[in-house]
């Protein structure tokens, strides 16, 4: 009978161990998105800071991401959309419109993300989760730019850099492709433990001051950058814990 009981303890204490591991190989693994929203160009050719919302452009993107604990994932994205700027859309300061710069382009671009959950729901069946992200990248680009509109009778030649920043960025190769870090945050609502929805804003830093074609003639202390705002589903995949045993917090 004594035996029987150190067995019996003996298997309780096995199964109390082992159970946070089983659950945690049971987790979930994979989550797969598609979002579509805009991207927002931001740089010398818009007065706001915020970025130029008048010329706002589709886009859209996929993502796939590895869960490796409840608070953090590794996450690939893809982005596919276009950036304008437009002198012309804005009539302050006045000069912007006489100066009549504008250009386009489309933007193809590829990250890498570290993905983080503050509330340790990576593995929570249904609810809302907010998350934070960052990551590096690069993003390919097809430059138009065009100053033809310029109003040439409006600006000095003795005292405007616009005749002499023109000169010189006319020379300069627009870039092909820029290293990019994004930055953001979101937040997803699982309702079903695999079928949820998210939204989010990113700004990407673009260590460029030629995204929109234009640096000596405009403002050459000022990089460029670019925004992106989306909303879309996302998937979630892998095993699950089917005994809800205790899962593993980091």
């Amino acid at each position: 009978m004594k035996r029987k009981q150190q067995h019996t303890l003996a298997l309780a204490f096995a199964v109390l161990i082992t159970a946070p591991l089983f659950a945690q190989l049971n987790n979930p693994k994979y989550e797969f998105g598609l979002n579509l929203g805009f991207t927002v160009y931001q740089g010398d050719l818009t007065p706001e800071r915020l970025g130029s919302f008048k010329t706002q452009k589709l886009a859209w993107g996929l993502h796939a991401s590895r869960l490796l604990s409840p608070s953090f994932a590794v996450r690939g994205n893809f982005l596919r959309g276009r950036l304008k700027g437009d002198d012309a859309l804005y009539s302050a300061p006045e000069y912007r419109q006489q100066r009549n710069f504008n250009f386009s382009t489309p933007v193809t671009e590829l990250t890498g993300q570290l993905v983080w959950n503050p509330l340790h729901r990576n593995y929570t069946d249904r609810g809302f989760s907010p998350y934070f992200f960052a990551g590096a990248g690069l993003a390919f680009l097809n430059i138009k730019r065009d100053w033809s509109g310029l109003n040439t009778a409006y600006f000095d030649p003795e005292t405007s850099s616009v005749f002499s920043g023109l000169a010189a960025d006319s020379t300069h190769a627009v870039p092909r492709m820029i290293p990019v870090i994004p930055l953001g945050a979101g937040v997803r609502y699982y309702f079903t433990p695999r079928l949820g929805l998210n939204a989010e804003t990113s700004y990407r830093l673009g260590y460029t001051d030629y995204l929109d074609g234009f640096s000596e003639s405009a403002n050459p202390s000022r990089k460029d950058h670019y925004l992106n705002y989306s909303i879309g589903i996302v998937y979630r995949t892998g095993k699950k814990d089917r005994l809800k045993c205790p899962k593993i917090r980091y």
